[in-house]
């Protein structure tokens, strides 16, 4: 469906569902040159299984209207203006890659309005190399190439997420160009690099997030080393003793490279009471 948000069309997945108050809800936010897609199976699962959903096109990004966001914090806004448009006490956020550091910054800021945080995929800093950042400027079709070869442990991975038949290396390629021709006014690739090689109040945000955390980190993730998370996740349970962290076979997207793994922890992690 499509709100109204910031003065701009936000398109919002529910997985066909309507609201209903009494039933907890999950927000998913994406990454990078990503839209509400990548969450079908996790997004659809959950929509079944008594939660309300709300998975979005960021501002610039698929089907919604706008500029994209130049700041994470900007990210974390728009989800307190989200919560406010559907009239939420309440709300677990999901996100991954760029996604998990709105997620974070949200988190911290909203405090008692997010009852669980999932950060997919996250590191901090989340450093983007210099190369990268050039190529997402100048020649976004090449850097999209890249990031697909760094987000995989294998080219060849098997039918996952989005059933068989699927090619999980080219869809993401596919749906990379597409987000990224959906916008012509700006080059959001190269924006959404920025918002998160500039985010500097990760270790801050971490502090000031009491809610229970769950880390979820692919082994051979080659854009966000699971090894730049440590600092991240130790920081959390300095202060938080509900912090998990489950490590799942794979690379960088894994919602469909290591979908049913990735599902698991969060079913696991959603259902658990503190």
């Amino acid at each position: 469906m499509q709100i109204q948000l910031q003065q701009q069309s936000i398109y919002v997945y529910t997985a066909g569902k309507p609201q209903i108050d009494t039933q907890p809800t999950v927000i998913f936010l994406h990454g990078v040159l990503n839209d509400h897609s990548v969450w079908i199976l996790q997004s659809r699962f959950f929509a079944n299984h008594g939660w309300n959903v709300f998975a979005v096109d960021l501002p610039g990004h698929g089907k919604s209207t706008g500029l994209a966001h130049t700041t994470i914090e900007e990210g974390s806004q728009f989800v307190k203006d989200l919560l406010n448009h559907f009239q939420l006490d309440k709300a677990v956020l999901v996100g991954h890659s760029g996604g998990s550091l709105i997620a974070l910054e949200a988190a911290s800021q909203l405090q008692e309005k997010i009852s669980k945080v999932v950060l997919i995929g996250t590191a901090f800093p989340m450093v983007v190399s210099q190369t990268l950042l050039d190529l997402s400027l100048n020649d976004p079709h090449k850097a999209i190439e890249m990031i697909n070869v760094f987000s995989r442990s294998t080219l060849s991975a098997p039918p996952s997420a989005l059933g068989p038949g699927t090619w999980v290396y080219g869809a993401s390629r596919a749906l990379n160009r597409r987000v990224l021709q959906s916008n012509p006014h700006e080059n959001i690739f190269h924006k959404g690099f920025m918002a998160c090689h500039t985010y500097a109040n990760g270790f801050d945000a971490i502090e000031k997030t009491m809610c229970p955390i769950l880390f979820i980190l692919g082994k051979t993730d080659q854009m966000t080393l699971p090894k730049f998370a440590k600092k991240l996740i130790e920081k959390a349970k300095i202060k938080n003793q509900h912090v998990q962290v489950v490590k799942v076979p794979g690379g960088h997207h894994q919602m469909n490279e290591t979908p049913e793994e990735t599902l698991k922890a969060l079913r696991e992690f959603l259902i658990q009471s503190v």
